[in-house]
Parts: structure tokens; sequence; C-alpha cells
């Protein structure tokens, strides 16, 4: 059974960085494409960034320049540099495993002063 956990959430301020942390396992990693999403309090959940498992980058066009996601397959784990962070982008932030359609728990982001 596939798992993921998520890490890295916090509060931080307009304009400051968070890096999200997904630890999977039960599954075959290192070939999943894997995603971030998020979604904001009576919102939908939106696509912010996926990865191949070749490393095949996708970035919604409201976080490209400022994103970054990443992959270490040895460790199990995709990331997500967040820069340059907005208000309007506090929500929780899920990790998703594409071949697997399995999501993380997810892990709460706010951008307040």
């Amino acid at each position: 059974q596939v798992q993921l956990v998520e890490s890295g959430g916090g509060l931080v301020q307009p304009g400051g960085s968070l890096r999200l942390s997904c630890v999977a396992s039960g599954s075959i990693f290192d070939i999943n494409a894997m995603a971030w999403y998020r979604q904001a309090p009576g919102e939908q959940r939106e696509l912010v960034a996926s990865i191949t498992g070749d490393g095949r980058l996708n970035y919604a066009d409201s976080v490209k320049g400022r994103f970054t996601i990443s992959r270490d397959n040895g460790k199990n784990t995709v990331y997500l540099q967040m820069n340059s962070l907005k208000p309007t982008e506090t929500a929780v932030y899920y990790c998703f495993d594409m071949w697997d359609a399995t999501w993380g728990q997810g892990t709460q982001v706010t951008v307040s002063s």
C-alpha cells in the first residue's frame, strides 16, 4: 500500500520561502510521476507542479519562476521549494502519486504578516 507523508508547512511572511517534503513508501517511487496540489478554503484543489520519473517538469502558470519541484529517488522523496510566497497561496498542500492515484494527508501553508 502506497503511503505519502508531507512535511515542511508552516507560517511564513509574504515574500518568504518554505520547502515542502513528501516521503513515499510502498511504491516503485523512481518511476512514478509525482505532483504537488494545493487547496485553499472554499476553493477547488489545483495542480501546483509535477515531475515525472525521468525528471520532466510541469508548473502552474501562477508559480513559474518562484516554485521548484524536485525529487531524490534514493530517498523516495519529492520536494517543493516555494519562494516569494503570497498571502493568496495560503492553502493545504498535498503530495500526489500520479501512478498509484494516492494522496498524502496534506500540510498547511499560511502566508501572513
